[in-house]
């Protein structure tokens, strides 16, 4: 029986340190690292959201569903952060043979709740009822300090994505009442009616930065990823796309001087979005040929040419060398573009095409 009592006391201490090590990692180290407790978490509450989006009919209705999937899910974590907690030390008290294991559970709830409706007794089930409590504490000290984190990135993110709909957002259009993804098409047209389109550095520089905290927040808090924006038809990732897409497109096929923060922009982004796809264990080419495939058809780029010209933005004669040009440049984020739309479920876009990918609102399994 002593030993029985060994090995639950050991068994305890083991499930506690679990939970106390997943809740310091989710929230505290500041780097990314995988979190089995948050995986398991994210993967039950993501088949359940899952299911339930598959039964709505309209896209918004699914994007209504899928835009409370990470809060959810985030909100679970503390639950089972405590309940780990409870369950350990209703183990190691048992083991100190303080009485039933539904005293000693009793014991460990009003412990973790510091509620103290009931008392430890002895000297050591009472350290042990303290340090619960003291760990209960933590885990919501913890909570307060995170969210107010995340919800930062979260409300940077959002700002930089409502200047890229101000610039790339096609006009309003009855049969879209919760408006259209942007598009780079959009971006350089109404650049080049307002006598900005050669001066469009202010948001390479803007977005060169963002991406850095993009890779750091997106990495460091894994739940940021699954966050939807304020707006139905906006999305981080469709965002970054167009920016790079909009870069790519100016120093490839637009006939206009080369910026050189436009490069360093699309260097810091598709680094940034390879971190990200990393974490999630997204496969790509780390080093893409120029002349390697990419999702968007020639056919495709060319009707964008057509109507860039048709609009007015001076474009390069030779459309073939454009073209190499425009798809050497998105080699290098293309296939980490269209794997985090696939994790993400991004609103549906005439211009990123998924293709193979899974159905609207399935989102992809965390890793």
């Amino acid at each position: 029986m002593i030993a029985v009592r060994v090995l639950a006391f050991a068994a305890g201490v083991a499930v506690v340190l679990f939970v106390i090590s997943a809740a310091v990692r989710t929230v505290v180290v500041p780097r990314a690292e995988q979190v089995t407790l948050s995986r398991v978490a994210f993967r039950v509450m993501r088949w359940a959201f899952d299911l339930h989006a598959r039964r709505q009919r309209a896209w918004i209705d699914e994007d209504r569903v899928l835009a409370r999937y990470a809060p959810f899910t985030l909100m679970t974590l503390p639950l089972l952060w405590a309940l780990g907690i409870i369950v350990g030390f209703t183990l190691m008290f048992w083991a100190l043979d303080v009485g039933t294991l539904e005293q000693c559970l009793e014991l460990s709830g009003s412990s973790v709740t510091t509620l103290g409706f009931r008392s430890a007794g002895d000297a050591a089930p009472t350290v042990l009822a303290i340090v619960e409590a003291l760990l209960g504490l933590l885990i919501v000290a913890l909570l307060i300090a995170f969210l107010p984190t995340l919800y930062g990135f979260f409300s940077r993110r959002e700002v930089l994505i409502a200047q890229v709909h101000t610039l790339a957002e096609p006009p309003e259009d009855p049969d879209h009442p919760h408006g259209q993804p942007p598009s780079p098409e959009v971006l350089l047209v109404r650049s080049n009616r307002i006598g900005r389109l050669g001066e469009l550095d202010e948001v390479w520089a803007q977005w060169e930065t963002y991406f850095h905290e993009l890779e750091e927040g997106h990495t460091s808090f894994p739940a940021l990823n699954y966050f939807r924006s304020i707006q139905p038809n906006r999305s981080w990732v469709l965002a970054a796309g167009v920016v790079l897409d909009s870069a790519a497109l100016l120093q490839s096929t637009v006939d206009a001087p080369s910026s050189y923060q436009a490069q360093l922009m699309m260097r810091s982004g598709f680094t940034a979005l390879r971190r990200i796809a990393d974490f999630f264990a997204i496969p790509y080419d780390a080093a893409p040929a120029p002349t390697d495939p990419i999702s968007l058809p020639r056919a495709r780029f060319d009707e964008l040419c057509d109507r860039l010209a048709a609009a007015g933005v001076p474009l390069r004669a030779d459309r073939d060398q454009a073209w190499r040009d425009f798809a050497g440049w998105r080699v290098n984020y293309d296939t980490v573009l269209l794997g985090l739309s696939e994790l993400t479920s991004t609103p549906p876009s005439p211009w990123f095409d998924r293709g193979t990918g899974p159905p609207r609102g399935r989102l992809r399994r965390p890793s």
